[in-house]
């Protein structure tokens, strides 16, 4: 078992009551703020939950031989181990026993726990925070679906539809795989957003690598490596393109901005109609194909619509649905 030396055990200790925490079956939006403060509030704090987290795997790994052990502890012994908190239960062979101890106390059943699936979902204009119980961060757009299952060697997910943002924690025991449009993005530790709508498939990087490529050797189309500021877009035709992004764009949507440049107008409209009840329509599909650059504020709906009249020579009548959008 690993034996790494930190300054302060109180490290340790704080990082192992936040993976408790983020076990818990429900996790709010503030404990995810709350871990982020966290694991910034102190130089250590980060390395310290990273190591924690892996000797919690080791220690899954040993499941078999660390039951026989406490099996031969009596129980008053097991309560001392207990109450001893953290007192370097992670350090030595004999650690091994009290890491068990501890778990059993508090996380019952974990050890044999298989591995699980949890789906997450946002409705229209529903945004949502989720924090994994590995401490990674996923931000979700609105209409998203996506599955998360932890095993003992993968964390893998998949997008089913929509559009998410990952603030990965670096685990190399156990990769982080986003499965989407045919697609698998392989990932270590990293932050970056996926986009998956209506088949096609944006994948930008704001820190560290990803890896995108086909999910089958049946699936045609090429193996991507993207570092921070790279954008990958595949069509649903299958056609696949590099380019540049400001992370910083790509992420807007979180803080309720869309940015777009040259983007045609039919896919600003499908991206605003995720957000509101009425649904907008276009008139005619060459209306559609004009391009948009600007940033579109997501507040109500009627000075959305007045924004994109600006930016364009368009305007807005009542319909069936919502509203219709026609040339001035």
């Amino acid at each position: 078992m690993s034996s790494i030396a930190f300054e302060d055990d109180r490290d340790l200790a704080e990082a192992s009551a936040w993976l408790v925490r983020l076990q818990r079956d429900e996790v709010s939006e503030a404990d995810g703020l709350e871990f982020e403060a966290w694991l910034d509030a102190a130089p250590g704090n980060r390395a310290a939950y990273e190591h924690v987290v892996s000797l919690w795997h080791e220690f899954e790994a040993a499941a078999p031989q660390v039951q026989d052990e406490l099996a031969t502890l009596d129980r008053r012994e097991t309560q001392r181990i207990v109450r001893g908190g953290t007192r370097r239960w992670w350090l030595g062979a004999g650690g091994m026993a009290i890491a068990a101890g501890l778990a059993v106390a508090v996380l019952p059943g974990v050890v044999a726990q298989q591995a699980t699936t949890e789906t997450y979902a946002t409705g229209k204009g529903e945004r949502k925070r989720v924090t994994l119980t590995d401490g990674s961060i996923v931000d979700l757009n609105a209409e998203t679906r996506l599955s998360v299952s932890y095993g003992r060697d993968e964390r893998k997910l998949e997008l089913a539809e929509g559009e998410a943002i990952f603030d990965v924690v670096h685990d190399a025991k156990r990769p982080f795989t986003v499965a989407a449009s045919n697609r698998v993005v392989r990932v270590l530790g990293t932050q970056f957003d996926v986009r998956h709508r209506q088949g096609d498939l944006m994948v930008a990087v704001a820190r560290g690598k990803v890896e995108v490529r086909p999910m089958t050797a049946a699936v045609t189309g090429r193996a991507f490596t993207l570092t921070p500021g790279q954008k990958l877009n595949i069509a649903s035709s299958g056609r696949e393109e590099l380019g540049a992004v400001d992370p910083q764009e790509a992420f807007s949507w979180r803080a309720g901005r869309l940015i777009y440049r040259g983007e045609p107008l039919a896919n600003v409209v499908a991206d605003l109609n995720r957000q509101y009840v009425e649904q907008i329509e276009i008139s005619d599909p060459e209306l559609g194909k004009m391009p948009i650059t600007g940033v579109i504020v997501l507040d109500d709906q009627p000075a959305v619509v007045a924004r994109l009249s600006l930016m364009l020579p368009i305007r807005s009548v009542p319909s069936d649905r919502g509203l219709l959008l026609l040339r001035k």
